[in-house]
């Protein structure tokens, strides 16, 4: 490849970096450069992402949880059966086709918008959730939540932040600082499973992941040290959330043959 097709990908992956952290559905960037872009197959542009997910998780965990804002004694439940749930959708996306399901998400993200914006003082609020959960609650929400993000996986940032939020009660800086070591967990798992499947490019998913990392770090740093990043992490949610309906239902090819 040529020179600059490696600093599209980096700095593409960076930007994907940066949204996942504060928002969610970055993939949808890392995706698009590693099919169109690079030429990878689906399949293998698919568990060569995962690798940057990883490592870009660790980095923002590390920065939300040096700065205060991931407090583990706190969210340990929500964490666990997260992690529970993605596991057992993984397991299951092995064996059964997700691609009815896949054609619901567009939808859901119809719904997600307008939750999103209705009342949206209720994301910029600071976090009012108790420090004991409330396990009847969080065991079958959060398993649920978990066992989407490992079968389908595309918006389970946009939807954990939803549940956290406006369910757990959390600030929206908090609720990501709880969303990325969930889903680093379950990454590193869907990782193993990818490479044991010969579906990594390890090469261009290490190149990637320098991107995704440091957008990842870089993004957790803005979302624990600026007074108004919880303004633009809502600002962010709801663009990310906008431009998926447009790509999900192909509204951009309808602007472009009517004008």
């Amino acid at each position: 490849m040529e020179w600059y097709i490696y600093a599209i990908a980096i700095i593409g992956a960076a930007f994907a970096g940066g949204i996942n952290t504060l928002a969610g559905n970055g993939s949808a960037i890392t995706l698009t450069i590693l099919t169109e872009l690079i030429g990878l197959p689906g399949n293998i542009a698919n568990g060569t992402n995962r690798v940057g997910i990883f490592t870009q998780s660790v980095a923002s965990t590390f920065v939300f949880y040096k700065n205060g804002k991931l407090n583990i004694s706190k969210s340990w439940a929500h964490i666990l059966f997260t992690v529970i749930g993605a596991v057992i959708g993984i397991i299951v996306a092995i064996r059964v086709s997700n691609d009815q399901f896949v054609q619901v998400f567009r939808f859901l993200m119809i719904v997600m918008l307008f939750v999103i914006l209705v009342k949206p003082k209720r994301w910029l609020r600071q976090s009012a959730a108790a420090d004991k959960p409330n396990l009847w609650i969080v065991v079958p929400a959060f398993l649920a939540l978990g066992f989407y993000g490992g079968f389908i996986q595309m918006g389970m940032g946009v939807f954990f932040l939803a549940v956290m939020v406006l369910g757990a009660k959390y600030s929206i800086i908090e609720s990501n600082a709880v969303k990325v070591p969930v889903v680093g967990i379950y990454t590193l798992i869907a990782v193993f499973i990818f490479h044991w499947q010969g579906m990594i490019d390890w090469k261009i998913g290490l190149l990637m992941a320098v991107g995704q990392t440091l957008g990842g770090y870089y993004a957790a740093v803005f979302a624990t040290k600026y007074k108004n990043a919880d303004v633009w992490a809502h600002r962010i949610l709801v663009a990310v959330v906008i431009l998926a309906i447009f790509t999900l239902f192909d509204l951009h090819e309808w602007f472009y043959l009517s004008s």
